[in-house]
C-alpha cells in the first residue's frame, strides 16, 4: 500500500473540485478547467470510493450540474464551463458524444447506491429517461447496439466508428446500475438483447444473425474483443477500456476473459511503464487508416505512433483493467498494475499527466489531469477497502 501515491492523489482531486464540480485539470489548459461528463463520473466514482465527504459533495454538484444543462432531446453536455455566472455548454465537437450520456447515468446511479438513497435516482429519473430514449433512437435500426459518429466518445481523435464496443458496453452498465432500483422488466429485457448482439457481433464462434457477416467471416480473431465494426468492416484494434468494461461486466465465456485478462497484462508487462496502451497496436503512416487518422482533430495533430489515443498509455484506462484483474482475483496482477499506475503519475514531481508514448516514456497531454488521480483512488480502495462499483 503506498500512502504517499495515494494521498497525492486526493490532493489533486481536492484541487479540482468546483462549485460546479469537477474539473479535469487543475490547470486552466484549453478546455480542461470545465466540468466533463465521463471525467466527472470517473472522478465521482473515486470521491464514493474515497469516503471524503468533500469530493463527494463535488460529485454531487458535477451530477447537478450535468443534468441542469441537458439539452431538450435529453444529450448530457460533454463539458460545462461557468465563470462569473457566464455558462458555456458543449455536446460535443467535431461529433456529438454518445458517452456522456451513459456516463452520467451510471454516475446518478452509483451515487445513489453509494448513499443508499433510492430518492437520488427519482430526482433525475425525467433527466434518466429522456437519456434512455435517445440512445434507443441511436441505434437507428433498432437493432439493440448504438451507431456511434467518428469522434462520438472519449477516444475522439481516433478511428472507431459505428458500432463501438465501448459504447454498447457504457449502455449495458447503465441500464444495469438503473435497473437496480426500478426493475423494469423492458430494460431487463433490453440488456439481454443488448449483451446477445454483442456477444454474436463482437466474439469469435458465436452463433446468431450478424450485423455484417461478410466483414465478420474475414476478421482474424484475436484474444480479445475488436473496437469497432460499421459497414466499411471491422476495426480490430485492441481498445484496453473497452476489454476491462466488458471482464468488469463479465461477458463472455470464462475461458476467453482469460484469454483477454493474459493479452492485456502481458502487453502492459512488454511496456517501459508496465501500463497498458489505450488501443493497440498503434496506426503508422503504412497503415490503411492513416489518412482517417491524421484528419481526424479539429485543432492539432496529436495521434503520432505511441501516443494519445494512438498507442499511448493512460493511468486512467488502467484503473478500469486493474478493476477487472481485481474482479478476476488476479491480485498480484492488480497489485503490480496499482504500481505502475502510481510511478506514472508520480513523474515530474507528481504531475498526473494525462497520457505518456508508450515507446519512450514521455509525458504527453495535460498535467495534473483529475482522473488519472481518480484512476488510482479508484483502485486502491477496490484493492485495499473493497470499494465495489454497482453493476
Amino acid at each position: 500500500m503506498n500512502n504517499l501515491n495515494y494521498n497525492k492523489s486526493i490532493e489533486l482531486l481536492l484541487k479540482c473540485s468546483s462549485e460546479a464540480g469537477f474539473l479535469a485539470s487543475a490547470q486552466d489548459i484549453s478546455n480542461y478547467k470545465r466540468v466533463w461528463a465521463r471525467d466527472g463520473v470517473i472522478c465521482g466514482l473515486a470521491a464514493l470510493a474515497s469516503e471524503n465527504d468533500e469530493l463527494i459533495e463535488t460529485f454531487d454538484k458535477t451530477l447537478e450540474t450535468l443534468a441542469t444543462h441537458q439539452h431538450r432531446i435529453g444529450t448530457i453536455p460533454s463539458n460545462v464551463s461557468i465563470k462569473n455566472d457566464q455558462v458555456d455548454v458543449s455536446y460535443g465537437g467535431l461529433a456529438g458524444r454518445v458517452d456522456a450520456i451513459t456516463w452520467f447515468v451510471i454516475g446518478v446511479c452509483q451515487f445513489a447506491y453509494y448513499k443508499n438513497d433510492p430518492s437520488h435516482v427519482q430526482k433525475y429519473k425525467s433527466h434518466i429517461d429522456k437519456c434512455l430514449t435517445l440512445l434507443e433512437a441511436w441505434e437507428f435500426n433498432n437493432k439493440h447496439l448504438l451507431y456511434v459518429p467518428l469522434s462520438g466518445n472519449w477516444a475522439d481523435e481516433y478511428i472507431a466508428d459505428g458500432y463501438v464496443l465501448y459504447d454498447q458496453l457504457l449502455r449495458v452498465w447503465a441500464l444495469k446500475s438503473y435497473n437496480r432500483f426500478i426493475n423494469d422488466n423492458d430494460i431487463n429485457n433490453k440488456i439481454d438483447n443488448i449483451i446477445k448482439q454483442i456477444e454474436v457481433n463482437f466474439f469469435p464462434n458465436t452463433e446468431g444473425e450478424k450485423f455484417h457477416e461478410r466483414a465478420f467471416n474475414e476478421i482474424e480473431f484475436k484474444s480479445y474483443l475488436p473496437c469497432s465494426f460499421s459497414p466499411s468492416g471491422y476495426k480490430i484494434q485492441f481498445d484496453a477500456f473497452a476489454n476491462a468494461l466488458a471482464l468488469i461486466l463479465n461477458i463472455g465465456d470464462e475461458d476467453f476473459q482469460k484469454r483477454q485478462l493474459h493479452y492485456a497484462f502481458d502487453l502492459a508487462s512488454n511496456t517501459k511503464l508496465g501500463l497498458v496502451p489505450s488501443f493497440w497496436p498503434p496506426i503508422t503512416p503504412e497503415d490503411e487508416h492513416w489518412s482517417l487518422l491524421k484528419n481526424n482533430c479539429k485543432y492539432e495533430f496529436r495521434n503520432y505512433p505511441f501516443e494519445f489515443h494512438n498507442g499511448g498509455s493512460w493511468a486512467m484506462v488502467n484503473g478500469f483493467l486493474g478493476i477487472a484483474l481485481y474482479h478476476k482475483h488476479e491480485i498480484q496482477k492488480t497489485d503490480v498494475l496499482l504500481e505502475k499506475i502510481h510511478h506514472a503519475n508520480e513523474i515530474e514531481d507528481f504531475s498526473f499527466y494525462e497520457n505518456f508514448n508508450t515507446k519512450t516514456r514521455k509525458p504527453n497531454g495535460v498535467p495534473y489531469c483529475a482522473w488519472s488521480a481518480a484512476s488510482a483512488v479508484l483502485l486502491h480502495q477496490t484493492r485495499y477497502n473493497n470499494f465495489k462499483v454497482l453493476i
